[in-house]
Formats: structure tokens, sequence, C-alpha cells
């Protein structure tokens, strides 16, 4: 049986009427993320949403993987104030010096824990107890107390730019909770 071309399909409001916005959602958002380094580089374009909307992240996304080398965050730690300046003039991300500092920050805070045996995707996934919360898909709150208190947690552990609003984007993101509307097609899969 062949699915029906992506136009036809129900899906959350917020997502049609852009074909990346729509492959993002039909593919990656709301899915289950247990590998840490995708759930650190995830964090990080969450971090660079702070103030814009995720459409402008997204189409940018490949251009933070060519800036970034990959989200390898062994490399981003190393990076030193030649390197921020050389970030400060790419077009193809989001030239924000607090952003790219927060990065580099930030990863050397994901390296810490591992270096510390702490797995970050268990981390973060333990606040949801390791499975994903499914939500009414109704009502999307910016915040939850499990992002306030993942939120508090990162800051704890040196992580910037992770409010609780960017946290929750985050878990909506990772597929730790599940807030796709009731009519979704990807209601019923993504959290499978």
């Amino acid at each position: 049986m062949t699915q029906p071309p992506n136009q036809t399909r129900t899906r959350c409001s917020w997502a049609n009427g852009d074909p990346l916005m729509e492959a993002y959602h039909d593919a990656e958002w709301g899915v289950p993320v247990h590998d840490s380094r995708e759930l650190w580089e995830m964090l990080v374009l969450e971090s660079f949403q702070a103030g814009l909307s995720w459409r402008t992240i997204l189409h940018r996304r490949e251009g933070f993987r060519r800036a970034f080398e990959g989200f390898d965050p062994a490399v981003i730690a190393g990076y030193g104030p030649d390197k921020v300046e050389q970030l400060m003039q790419d077009e193809g991300i989001i030239r924000a010096r607090a952003k790219i500092e927060a990065t580099i920050g930030n990863a050397r805070a994901y390296l810490r824990m591992k270096a510390e045996g702490r797995d970050f995707s268990e981390f973060v996934w333990s606040f949801v107890g390791g499975s994903t919360v499914v939500n009414d898909g109704l009502v999307l709150p910016a915040q939850t107390e499990v992002s306030q208190a993942l939120s508090k947690a990162l800051k704890a552990e040196g992580f910037k730019f992770v409010g609780p609003t960017i946290v929750y984007a985050f878990m909506q993101a990772v597929g730790m909770v599940d807030d796709h509307h009731p009519d979704c097609f990807r209601r019923a899969d993504a959290s499978a």
C-alpha cells in the first residue's frame, strides 16, 4: 500500500506551507532520539532559535552543520577567539556572538559529563522517566515543570541558552514529549 502524497496528509498546522518544515515535521519532529551527540546537536540548534523561529534555524541547519564541523563536541570545545570571529562572518548561520560562545561552552560541558562517565542521553531522558510523555496535542505550553527542571539541571552543568522555553522546544523536537495534534498523521507513530 502506498502512502498518500504529503500534501494530502493532515499534520500539525505549524508545519504546513513550507516544504522543508513539512519534511522536518513528517520525518523528525517528535521522533524519540537517544543518541547523545544527536541530542546535543539539537540542543545547540534550539539554543540558536532563541528569539527566532524554528523555520529560520531549519533553513540554515546545513550551514550550521558545515560551520560547526558536523557538531563534533570535541572539535567545537577547542574553538578559540579566532574561530569565533570566523563564525561571526559566516552568513550560513545565525551570527550571534553570545550563542556561538555558548555553543563552545556547551561542548565543553557535554565533554565534561562524558569524561565523568555520564551519558547525555540518559541524563536528559531521565527527566521523563526514559519514555515519551504523550500530551493532548491541543494545548502546547511554552514550558512545563519538567522543562524548568531540565533547564535548571543543564545550567548547573554549565550549559547556556537553555532556558525552560528552549528546553521544552528541544523536548518536543527529540520526542521526549509528543505534542502532535490529535488529527496529525504522525501522532499515532511518532512515539513508536
